[in-house]
């Protein structure tokens, strides 16, 4: 959007010029993407702050300078919050690093060298301008104190943001650090939306592994259960072997004593009989 020109003594500090968002719904789509994929990149960074299309007033004094509202713009050193506009010197005099600008149809050569002079005067460390219809885009890094094009051929990461910016033969992709790209609405929910079923196909798996786990496990209990009697019924049969060896063998030990004794009585009543032989032969009678 254009520098505001209408001054308004009961609002010093408009946060709109009634002008539209944006021309053409591929404009508003990039802008929406970029800002809310910058959001997302730095939702855990409570000192990064991220707008679309909001009042910047560099100066108190708009007969300085008036308000420019970047498409997307980032503010690293500020908190995250709700803001009507954003006025440099009650953010700690910290003017936004880092500027998005979608041109429009409505975006003339004089227009985008007023952008670009009002974004060097005031401090932007890194401007970037994508023009969608001959999917082009201009980089412009501060260097030695001015906003100075970069020569990016085919790809540019930022410094500040460390995004990656590729164009390709249709269209620009950018990518996070981690290679992820950047998302509109509907792919994000797209996306969701195939990884929710994955994560619903994934604990069905698990569920069914889990299943299946009990069932070995009870198998095995029961396995583990007849085994046990088994081997208790085993533990008996021994028992009961033991004892009929324990039996077997008292047996044969009484049987082996009671020979013994029969042997001695026998030896002993041979004795008595030869000893009464010969007392009567002694005595003349033959036995």
């Amino acid at each position: 959007m254009n520098p505001l020109s209408l001054y308004d003594p009961d609002d010093p500090y408009p946060e709109s010029d009634g002008k539209p968002m944006a021309e053409s719904t591929e404009q508003y789509e990039w802008l929406v993407k970029i800002k809310e994929n910058l959001e997302c990149l730095f939702a855990e960074d409570p000192a990064v702050f991220v707008a679309g299309d909001l009042f910047w007033y560099p100066v108190r004094d708009r007969s300085v300078a008036d308000a420019m509202a970047p498409d997307v713009m980032v503010a690293f050193g500020r908190p995250k919050g709700l803001r009507r506009c954003y006025k440099q010197w009650e953010e700690a005099d910290i003017a936004p690093q880092v500027v998005f600008e979608i041109r429009s149809p409505s975006n003339g050569p004089k227009d985008m060298a007023e952008k670009l002079a009002y974004y060097d005067r005031f401090g932007v460390e890194e401007y970037y301008v994508y023009d969608p219809p001959p999917n082009t885009l201009e980089v412009w890094l501060r260097q030695d104190g001015r906003l100075k094009r970069m020569s990016h051929l085919k790809g540019w990461t930022s410094p500040r943001l460390g995004i990656r910016f590729a164009l390709g033969g249709r269209t620009l992709a950018i990518f996070d650090a981690q290679g992820q790209p950047f998302l509109t609405s509907v792919e994000r929910a797209e996306r969701l939306r195939r990884e929710q079923a994955r994560a619903e196909d994934e604990h069905q798996r698990a569920e069914e592994a889990h299943r299946w786990a009990e069932r070995e496990a009870a198998q095995a209990a029961r396995q583990t259960a007849r085994a046990e009697q088994e081997h208790a019924r085993a533990e008996e049969e021994h028992r009961r072997a033991d004892r009929a060896a324990a039996q077997a063998t008292a047996a044969i030990t009484r049987a082996e004593q009671e020979a013994a004794q029969a042997i001695a009585r026998a030896e002993q009543e041979r004795a008595r009989a030869e000893r009464l032989a010969e007392r009567l032969r002694e005595l003349g009678v033959e036995p």
